[in-house]
């Protein structure tokens, strides 16, 4: 999505209807910067205030969004696919870049692990509950790690 042009038109409208950022916050339930930033294309407005703003404005949350208005029903399809595979593809690359950072975990903690334990005398019964203390809390880690991985695959994909 292209959160410039969706803030650009959310400020058209808004001067459309004649509100300043402070009364259109004061509408939405939300502060003027968070307005101005909104506007700016910093962020995009959460769905609860898409839905509000497209009442407020009389245009749909497509449109919105799209950051155009949407004149013919071909037109509006076209957009509402458009959106949806942007959003989607949104969220996959969240899902890959959670995912990147899992594994970056999973093979940091493994390599600490594994130093520790090559450095290890293990000379004393004290040495050797330090190893298995290791190995367990690596094993527990890399395995909340996975589950984790696991958890957020399966919620994005039954989204």
């Amino acid at each position: 999505m292209d959160t410039k042009k969706v803030g650009s038109f959310l400020k058209e409208l808004r001067k459309e209807k004649g509100f300043t950022q402070e009364q259109l916050g004061e509408k939405v339930g939300v502060s003027n910067k968070t307005v101005s930033r909104w506007e700016n294309g910093n962020y995009l407005p959460p769905v609860d205030c898409l839905d509000i703003l497209s009442d407020i404005y009389d245009v749909s949350m497509n449109e919105i969004i799209a950051g155009e208005r949407v004149e013919t029903e071909n037109q509006f399809k076209h957009t509402a696919d458009r959106n949806l595979s942007s959003a989607l593809a949104e969220i996959e690359q969240g899902y890959k870049k959670f995912e990147n950072k899992m594994i970056a975990i999973l093979i940091i903690s493994t390599v600490i692990a594994m130093i520790i334990l090559f450095l290890l005398p293990l000379k004393s019964v004290k040495d050797i509950l330090v190893f298995v203390l290791v190995l367990v809390l690596a094993f527990i880690a890399n395995t909340l790690n996975i589950v984790a991985l696991a958890a957020k695959k399966e919620k994005t994909i039954g989204q």
